[in-house]
């Protein structure tokens, strides 16, 4: 098992963390925008993360 922290900056809340085991990956606690009303706007936007592989529960 893995556990990848992929870091907040800025203006996002939380912290992202990504589990990894047994060929499954999970993104944990993705945070949201704060702040200026332009960056909140973000926290509706579409989810951006590249996908490597296909996406199935775990």
């Amino acid at each position: 098992m893995r556990l990848t922290f992929l870091g907040a900056a800025g203006t996002v809340t939380g912290s992202k963390y990504l589990l990894e085991h047994e060929g499954r990956r999970v993104l944990v606690d993705c945070g949201l925008f704060q702040g200026l009303k332009q960056l909140r706007l973000r926290n509706w936007e579409a989810f951006r993360w590249p996908r490597r592989r296909s996406t199935r529960s775990c």
